[in-house]
């Protein structure tokens, strides 16, 4: 497979256990043990799927994915306990890709990875097949870019706030539950973690909406799912 792994994790034995397991998989596996090691790799190596501890010593895994999403847009697969609500919801509004909860099964970890590079490849794939710029209200959509603009103004998306406004735009007239919207933007089964979706839907609403409180663009609809607003 040859795919490069970023691990950044302080404990020897986590690091240790999904380096070994990753590699008999096929990829190929770079530890880092603190914030500022993973920075220091960052700067010369690059990876497809980083792993990301949020309690690390000398920078903490929040500093560290700000430092990353200033500079690149990787795939982050925040790796935390379970009762740390708060720390989750900090990442993902960060720009992490997704959550995985400790303790975690290895089966689990492998399937994430997998389908984070397999998402990321057929996404960046299909763009060559569709138009590259998509307007919409007062935003500019660049697909091929990753990018988008209000005002004249670049707004700065994580890869899934993008992958989300993109599915909206793309399907104007069609509702989203939450299950669907999973299912399409991570490619993954739903377990009913409303907490992932809302908090991805309201970061991006704070980023293109004029009163996120009064959403345009991505409207609710309340029990059922979302649907991009009537332009």
């Amino acid at each position: 497979m040859g795919y490069k792994i970023l691990i950044v994790e302080d404990d020897q034995f986590i690091s240790d256990m999904v380096s070994e397991s990753l590699t008999k998989e096929g990829f190929e596996v770079t530890a880092a043990f603190d914030g500022e090691e993973a920075l220091d790799i960052l700067n010369t190596q690059k990876f497809e799927v980083i792993l990301l501890d949020l309690m690390l010593p000398k920078i903490d895994g929040m500093e560290c994915l700000r430092m990353i999403r200033s500079k690149s847009m990787v795939p982050v697969l925040i790796m935390s306990a379970k009762d740390e609500d708060v720390d989750k919801a900090l990442g993902l509004g960060l720009g992490a890709d997704d959550y995985i909860s400790k303790p975690f099964s290895m089966l689990e970890v492998i399937a994430r990875i997998k389908a984070t590079i397999r998402r990321e490849r057929h996404y960046k794939s299909s763009l060559s097949l569709e138009e590259k710029i998509i307007k919409i209200g007062d935003l500019s959509v660049d697909l091929h870019g990753f990018s988008v603009k209000k005002f004249n103004e670049k707004i700065n998306l994580t890869a899934k706030e993008f992958n989300i406004l993109k599915l909206f735009i793309s399907n104007p007239s069609q509702v989203y539950t939450k299950s669907q919207l999973y299912k399409s933007v991570w490619e993954d089964e739903y377990h009913g973690d409303e907490n992932v979706i809302n908090v991805h839907i309201r970061r991006l609403r704070e980023k293109i909406e004029d009163d996120p409180s009064h959403p345009m663009y991505i409207k609710t609809l309340w029990g059922i799912g979302y649907k991009l607003g009537d332009f």
